[in-house]
């Protein structure tokens, strides 16, 4: 993502944004306000309690079960579509409520057996933020969701608009009469791509910024359910765990704080995102699972040797319990990130979205693990191979290939995507471009690759690749030379178990098949084309684009 967003034309809508689009007509951002603002304070209504910011922002939350059942900005009522309230999940269920206010913040604690909600706020300031501790399985929380009534907010976003009953899968994927697909699950933007969501009218804008994800699991790249709007009206979320494609096991902790936040119609400010937002004010609050800055550490590192430096890259951090990631300073490959929670990580340098090196770090609590610059040894990037061709580039994503860039935001069935058959010829200048991103067994299994050999090339035997970035049913690819000469059936890497190539997503587990061709199987004559033909395979899957199949990063046959 560049970190441009698209600025609101009349009654326009934009859903992105990044620190660098942050506008300065925002209104959300914390306040030093030394005393509580005029009108600063909670009552109770008996069912809710009621939270005035001393802004224009007042909310209530149920005494009941924890929902979120109104949000009113300046006079007008924004929380609520059919008939429900904005909660953890959809809804707890009876919980313990609790309200205190400390100084100039507001805090409402919410606590449905061993989980534990938290709304928070400041006076003077047009926000609410949130927590969500989910210590254990016990509790069904994935999600919180802001639900916006209908009417505010137009929008019309190929993202997430689900406006039409008509399903081309399942019950979440819609058609609409010319063709087109949407989704809730078409989020288009990797978690780092996007600091906040939401809507704007051009007077009035309301956004959920989202936290660190340092509980969540997939890493950086990972997409993941942003928004959707219906008749009903709209949904925000903060995504605690997706299911689709996920790559890793649901971490478990504390989330937070993300924030709704209402604007004059501007970006939320800048100081609300992760990485940016300060927030010493809630130290002493008593939130289950609270982690000061104080007793965080930072990992830095001197920079990248060995990077292809036509590439973004990537630092990120792992381990059972939290994530974390940062990017490379293009120039020379410095990093540094911090937040980070005490304890022993897994650090993988990413070239694109493909994994290059990976090594240990321990981080400590207010200090910082310095490391002296990492060499990329060559052979880890197989894009530094020598190959007689190749299809794409090895970065971890199909990118570039036919189809890969409005895959994330539809489904293959969509009348905007070309067809995704049609053979590929080597020096045709189109190769990558015309080679289909996504390929499967009842789709187009079987596409043709044509390319010549010299007479020394033909005469060696050679080894061919095809990098996936995961698979759907065990779906992976066959090959057969020249009608000659197959390749055996290769076992199925781990990928993950859900749908994934049709609900916008490519971010598996990269894995590269390499299959050995003797020279047996080259045709002699320089003049005549080779055929590589590439089947996929898999007793799994259903039928046509829930048949099974994976994704491409790249394909080449090496010297």
């Amino acid at each position: 993502m560049s970190g441009s967003v698209n600025r609101p034309v009349g009654r326009r809508t934009f859903v992105l944004g990044t620190a660098a689009a942050a506008g300065s007509a925002a209104l959300a951002g914390p306040l030093a306000t030394p005393a509580a603002a005029a009108g600063f304070g909670y009552s109770d209504d008996g069912s809710n309690y009621v939270v005035d910011t001393g802004a224009s922002l007042v909310f209530k939350v149920s005494k009941t079960n924890g929902d979120l059942t109104s949000l009113v900005y300046r006079g007008t009522e924004y929380q609520g579509y059919g008939g429900k309230n904005s909660h953890v999940e959809s809804g707890l269920g009876t919980s313990t409520v609790t309200v205190k206010q400390s100084g100039t913040t507001i805090l409402i604690s919410v606590a449905f057996g061993t989980l534990k909600h938290y709304y928070a706020a400041r006076s003077g300031e047009n926000n609410v933020y949130l927590w969500t501790d989910k210590a254990d399985s016990s509790v069904s929380a994935t999600r919180y969701i802001v639900r916006v009534k209908a009417g505010l907010f137009l929008n019309d976003e190929p993202d997430s608009y689900t406006y039409t009953t008509s399903t081309v899968e399942a019950s979440d994927v819609f058609a609409k009469s010319d063709g087109q697909t949407r989704s809730k699950h078409y989020s288009k933007l990797r978690v780092m791509d996007y600091d906040y969501i939401g809507w704007t009218t051009g007077g009035v804008g309301l956004w959920i910024v989202r936290s660190n994800h340092e509980k969540a699991s997939g890493g950086p790249f990972y997409r993941s359910l942003l928004r959707h709007q219906s008749a009903d009206g709209g949904g925000l979320y903060e995504i605690l765990y997706y299911g689709e494609n996920q790559t890793e096991s649901e971490r478990y902790g504390l989330q937070g704080p993300y924030v709704i936040a209402f604007t004059d119609g501007g970006a939320p400010s800048s100081s609300l995102f992760p990485g940016t937002l300060t927030t010493s004010w809630a130290d002493s609050l008593g939130i289950s699972g609270y982690v000061p800055a104080s007793g965080r550490g930072r990992v830095a590192g001197v920079g990248i040797s060995g990077r292809n430096t036509a590439y973004p890259y990537t630092v990120g951090l792992a381990n059972s319990a939290a994530q974390y990631w940062g990017s490379a300073r293009a120039s020379d490959g410095y990093f540094s990130v911090g937040g980070i929670l005490p304890g022993a990580y897994t650090l993988t340098v990413h070239k694109g979205e493909l994994a290059v090196y990976s090594t240990s770090v321990t981080v400590s609590a207010g200090a910082t693990t310095t490391l002296n610059t990492i060499a990329v040894p060559s052979s880890n990037d197989p894009g530094n191979a020598t190959a007689v061709w190749r299809i794409g580039d090895w970065n971890g994503s199909p990118g570039g290939f036919k189809n890969a860039d409005l895959m994330t935001y539809a489904h293959p069935s969509d009348v905007r995507a070309a067809s995704w058959t049609g053979n590929v010829v080597i020096g045709s200048g189109s190769e990558t471009s015309a080679f289909p991103c996504y390929l499967w067994k009842d789709v187009n299994s079987g596409i043709v690759v044509y390319f010549k050999l010299t007479a020394a090339q033909a005469a060696a035997a050679h080894t061919l690749r095809i990098g996936v970035t995961t698979a759907y049913a065990n779906g992976r690819p066959q090959v057969v030379v020249n009608d000659t000469w197959t390749s055996a059936i290769p076992s199925p890497p781990t990928q993950p178990s859900t749908r994934s190539l049709t609900v916008g997503s490519y971010r598996g587990n990269n894995y590269t098949f390499s299959y050995s061709i003797p020279a047996s199987a080259w045709q002699t004559d320089t003049s005549a084309y080779n055929t590589l033909k590439i089947y996929v395979v898999s007793g799994s899957g259903t039928t046509s684009y829930l048949s099974a199949g994976t994704s491409v990063d790249a394909i080449d046959l090496l010297a």
